[in-house]
């Protein structure tokens, strides 16, 4: 399905941005993983994506800091040749209510989660506008479309990444790129650990359990592959009917 695509992933060693990277793989994309772990923690899912029998590097990065961002993708382009699908998923929490929140602490969510997106976007639209093709995945959250107390910096990173997807898709419908996010609810990762057994929480979910890594792959595999070429500036949910 993504024969001859290349696929950069950020975020992608672990959780939700691995598995994504292996769905990709798996359908053919050579991959590509930005990820601020160093290359001896990223070593493991690379030969675990290699050994799917398709290209993969990993490329040690903040996506908060725009000159690292800029190197990164300048050399992936170098590495690879070309970008077609780009999956904009690293980010990170540090949740507390208002009151007791500091301003760093806000700042270091929304500079990863949602600047590390833009930079990100920015470096490869030049290209996919030339190609006239491109996949832009942005990965939301269902606290960005509805609040989450106690994740004021998170919500707001996350609602941000709402209008960045809006916003790119316009700029880019003309040229055959299309620009979607992924809003997934809770997702069994070492992000929610001490959530999963809440029962209280599970009843919040008309399904009744928490989503999986790779159910969130399967959406992103879809909004990377043609079957989606006519679909863009979307918010699609994920999340067992929490916010129904």
């Amino acid at each position: 399905m993504l024969k001859g695509k290349t696929a950069v992933v950020t975020g992608g060693t672990q959780g939700i941005g691995f598995e994504i990277a292996k769905k990709l793989a798996e359908n053919g994309a050579a991959v590509a993983i930005v990820d601020v772990c160093p290359p001896e923690k990223a070593a493991p899912a690379a030969e675990a994506i290699a050994a799917l029998g398709v290209t993969c590097r990993t490329y040690q990065c903040n996506v908060a800091d725009s000159t690292q961002v800029a190197e990164t993708c300048k050399q992936i382009l170098t590495d690879l040749g070309r970008v077609d699908i780009l999956v904009n998923n690293a980010g990170i929490t540090r949740d507390n209510l208002i009151l007791k929140m500091s301003e760093a602490d806000f700042d270091a969510v929304v500079d990863v989660n949602l600047k590390g997106a833009f930079y990100m976007t920015k470096q490869f639209y030049r290209t996919m506008m030339k190609q006239r093709y491109g996949k832009i995945i942005n990965i939301s959250s269902v606290s960005g479309l509805f609040g989450n107390a106690g994740q004021a910096n998170y919500s707001a990173s996350k609602a941000g990444i709402v209008g960045l997807t809006k916003s790119t898709a316009k700029e880019l419908a003309s040229r055959g790129v299309t620009v979607n996010a992924i809003a997934p609810g809770f997702i069994a990762t070492s992000m929610t650990t001490a959530f999963q057994d809440n029962a209280e929480l599970k009843k919040a979910i008309p399904m009744g359990r928490f989503g999986k890594p790779e159910e969130v792959a399967g959406l992103a595999l879809f909004l990377a592959s043609p079957m989606s070429d006519y679909i863009t500036g979307e918010v699609i949910r994920i999340d067992g009917g929490m916010a129904m």
